[in-house]
């Protein structure tokens, strides 16, 4: 298995866990709360989809209890759409510190529908994303 790749299950746990942790978002308006996923996105974002927390995570408490995976996908695409969670995050948290606070609840609610496509369909928006620009771009 190379390096660039991942187990398929990994990315819809870590958007299972985004889902919770941005509805908590929209319920308790934390900034703070938001600041963590924000760090979450950028992790995976910059060091990859498997060095993120969640990734961890399922590395360790979640993996050994399933079976061997049978599928891998590239990391790429999972990867850029950690880079569009940090984007709207990070302007969330603009929202938020800033405002006005619908600019928050708004882009948040975005990336809350992303990663629960991602969590109860797994249908990543982010990577369909991702293969839409690759295929633009030659």
């Amino acid at each position: 298995m190379p390096v660039d790749t991942i187990d398929v299950r990994g990315p819809r746990f870590g958007a299972t866990l985004t889902t919770v942790v941005l509805a908590a978002v929209l319920i308790t308006g934390s900034g703070p709360l938001l600041a963590f996923q924000t760090l979450v996105f950028a992790l995976g974002a910059l060091a990859g989809v498997q060095h993120s927390p969640y990734a961890w995570l399922f590395r360790v408490a979640v993996r050994p209890r399933l079976s061997a995976p049978t599928e891998f996908e590239d990391a790429a695409p999972p990867r850029f759409a950690q880079s569009v969670g940090l984007f709207f995050a990070v302007v969330g948290l603009a929202g938020y510190f800033v405002g006005p606070q619908w600019l928050g609840l708004a882009a948040t609610g975005c990336a809350l529908a992303a990663a629960f496509l991602n969590a109860a369909f797994g249908y990543c928006l982010g990577c369909e994303m991702y293969l839409v620009l690759r295929r633009a771009t030659g």
